[in-house]
């Protein structure tokens, strides 16, 4: 996961970052539990949306209580009660896209970068194939990003948009899965598009000068020249937002509703000007 769906907490009520919280201790539990103390370290934010948007639609949580942290002992956390599929589905994401993401690491990386995914690699093999065996769709929908991912930057006729297409679709099917309703799956399929691919061209802002220096694939530079510049990056990306608020405005949230319209409202916009600015590492946190 990237890292960039995050909250903007100044603007969050206390019983609601409360609430966020809850949630990210809890997703870092079920990942612990569900594939061993080590995957705790590949905990995101993005993975704390995605439980967080399935329990305002299908998977309730049912209220919070104190416990004390797996990771320290000494500190009280509070979690969320109930939920547990949206947990175990995000959970699931995280272990299956992160060892994806090393499968795409291994074709990009250097001799000794390469030499250490391949001995991390057989970690999260075992972590990805008991998440697929659970949720083999959303292994599916993965796998089928990585490939699709991996022809269009080869095509010689890639653009910004075909090589965006893999990570929107991704979103977009994931999210669709969580509905039969006809009108409602149209409604996923729109946000989660619009929200994969701006996460996809924030990360390829987020890259580009070190993409530059080491001549990998950017999909910003099959902009044309004129075009390489931060004021369009942002209308680009303005315009992913537009059309993913777009989408959200049909969906009905009650539970965390304050929560996730700070999501889309505000810490999306905040968190895409700290990369245009060229604040990295703001995604790297590893708590609340």
């Amino acid at each position: 996961m990237f890292g960039y769906i995050k909250i903007h907490k100044d603007e969050l009520l206390v019983r609601e970052y409360e609430a966020y919280k809850s949630v990210y201790c809890g997703l870092c539990k079920k990942l612990g539990k569900e594939y061993t103390f080590l995957s705790r370290f590949i905990l995101s934010y993005d993975s704390t949306f995605y439980a967080i948007f399935l329990m305002s639609q299908n998977y309730k949580c049912t209220g919070f209580e104190r416990k004390r942290c797996t990771c320290n002992p000494l500190k009280k956390c509070t979690f969320c009660k109930g939920g547990d599929e949206a947990l175990s589905k995000a959970a699931a994401l995280s272990v299956i896209l992160s060892y994806y993401k090393l499968e795409d690491d291994v074709n990009d990386s250097k001799f000794f970068k390469r030499a250490l995914i391949k001995l991390i690699k057989p970690v999260f093999s075992c972590w990805r194939k008991k998440a697929a065996k659970r949720f083999p769709i959303i292994d599916m929908y993965a796998k089928e990003m990585l490939y699709s991912q991996f022809e269009a930057e080869k095509n010689k006729d890639c653009c910004l948009d075909m090589a965006a297409e893999p990570t929107a679709k991704l979103l977009s099917n994931i999210l669709s899965i969580e509905s039969e309703d006809k009108t409602l799956k149209a409604v996923y399929e729109q946000f989660g598009y619009h929200i994969g691919r701006w996460i996809y061209l924030m990360d390829a802002v987020d890259d580009l000068r070190d993409d530059i220096k080491k001549h990998n694939f950017n999909p910003l530079m099959l902009l044309r020249e004129e075009e390489r510049n931060t004021e369009s990056y942002r209308i680009i990306l303005s315009r992913c937002l537009a059309q993913a608020f777009n989408a959200y405005n049909l969906i009905d949230i009650t539970d965390f509703k304050g929560i996730l319209n700070n999501i889309i409202l505000k810490g999306l916009p905040l968190m895409q000007e700290k990369v245009l600015k060229g604040k990295k590492g703001d995604r790297n946190e590893r708590s609340v």
